[in-house]
């Protein structure tokens, strides 16, 4: 496997960042909000599907959990999800997988470009990566929906050609993370963590190049490829 360039784009939720500490809270607590103000009559959607919609555009998302809304009330759907979640990493609610930190700090310090790409909203990126000190190891951070891009597809070219980024891998748990990367012509490695809740179906991986059961397992791939036996 040849690396191309050293140059590594990342999802952030499921691969990085336990989402699921802090969106399940933060999703109940929207829809409670919106009970409470008149603007949503059923029942709030369960945690599975709530799990269901993680990784998705916020599009998506609100068509999902409230598809008879209208598009005010899913934007205010959005931005107090978005307000609960920023609170709730305040609170410390949430956690990077195991070796997180530490593998990216290793990939910084071996001359890596480092960069995210996510179907969440920027704030809500910036904040996980500021809550664990990791905004400094990314030259770049790029959230669907303040592009308004519609695919992750569409996501990762923009990355790419406003870095002028023309190979590496993309690391991701969803079949959108394998997608992007083998649209944009990146080695994909894929992340499923058994033991941890997984947001998406058995076979979303089946196409990645590789496929780890640990963040940290990513680091003698990376190297390898791009000529460091370590």
């Amino acid at each position: 496997m040849n690396c191309g360039e050293k140059t590594a784009i990342f999802d952030m939720d499921g691969t990085l960042f336990q989402s699921e500490k802090v969106a399940l809270p933060a999703f109940r607590r929207a829809f409670r909000r919106l009970k409470e103000e008149g603007l949503y009559r059923g029942d709030s959607p369960s945690d599975e599907e709530i799990r269901s919609v993680f990784g998705m555009t916020q599009e998506e998302i609100w068509a999902r959990l409230l598809p008879e809304a209208d598009e005010k009330t899913r934007k205010i759907a959005d931005r107090w999800t978005l307000e609960e979640e920023l609170a709730g990493l305040r609170r410390a609610e949430g956690s990077l997988y195991p070796g997180v930190a530490e593998t990216l700090h290793r990939l910084k310090e071996e001359g890596w470009r480092l960069f995210i790409a996510s179907n969440g909203l920027r704030p809500y990126l910036d904040g996980v990566l500021e809550t664990f000190r990791l905004s400094p190891l990314f030259s770049g951070v790029y959230g669907a929906g303040d592009y308004e891009t519609e695919t992750k597809d569409e996501l990762v070219r923009l990355l790419m050609e406003e870095h002028g980024v023309s190979g590496g891998f993309m690391v991701g748990d969803r079949k959108s993370d394998v997608e992007a990367g083998k649209a944009n012509g990146l080695k994909v490695i894929g992340c499923r963590y058994p033991g941890y809740t997984r947001f998406g179906r058995a076979d979303e991986l089946k196409d990645a190049d590789v496929v780890v059961d640990r963040f940290p397992d990513i680091l003698p791939v990376l190297l390898k490829a791009c000529g460091d036996p370590s």
